[in-house]
């Protein structure tokens, strides 16, 4: 991967299911580590519009013709506001990662998803869209769904910006900063 890509990265804070909104960081990096910006907005807990809330934050950067790829912690933000990676790359041209570190419950997941919401079907379609595949980072394999570019060139883009640990560092630097919006300090595990 060339020196200096733009990848932005997107977590959310920590909240409560009784709150309506939770806040979204995302972190600007120039890879590997090299941050250049952090951009925060909202979207809705258990809502429809993470999608729109991703889409905002890749428009609304001064640096948007130089992203080359969204990085989001998980499929969803907020508990289960599926954000709709294929709508992403369409809206914004810009290739769309998501990153777990493990290989989700997909029963589980159905199971809470019907039990829960009227459109169901609709947020399990979109979680289910692309293959989750393994990528080594010389740790435990992340898991990432691909949206807009070959899931071989997300892994080699991956790996590159891991700096410390499994994970990316522009989505570490996410999960740092949105935890410490909320409780004051930066804590637990992205």
């Amino acid at each position: 991967m060339k020196s200096g890509i733009r990848v932005l990265a997107i977590d959310d804070s920590s909240f409560s299911f009784s709150d309506d909104q939770v806040t979204l960081v995302g972190v600007l990096v120039r890879s590997p580590n090299y941050m250049e910006a952090v951009i925060v907005d909202h979207c809705t807990v258990d809502g429809d519009d993470a999608t729109d809330a991703v889409v905002r934050m890749v428009e609304g950067t001064r640096y948007r013709e130089q992203v080359r790829m969204v990085l989001i912690d998980g499929a969803a933000l907020g508990g289960f506001n599926i954000v709709d990676i294929d709508q992403v790359v369409e809206r914004t041209g810009v290739p769309c990662v998501t990153v777990t570190r493990a290989l989700p419950d997909m029963a589980s997941v159905e199971v809470a998803l019907l039990n829960r919401f009227s459109d169901a079907r609709r947020r399990l379609s979109l979680i289910t869209s692309h293959e989750i595949t393994p990528v080594d980072t010389g740790h435990n394999p992340l898991q990432v769904s691909v949206a807009g570019m070959a899931v071989e060139d997300a892994a080699r883009m991956i790996r590159a910006m891991v700096v410390c640990g499994a994970l990316p560092e522009p989505l570490r630097m996410a999960h740092l900063i949105a935890t410490a919006l909320v409780s004051g300090e930066s804590r637990g595990r992205a």
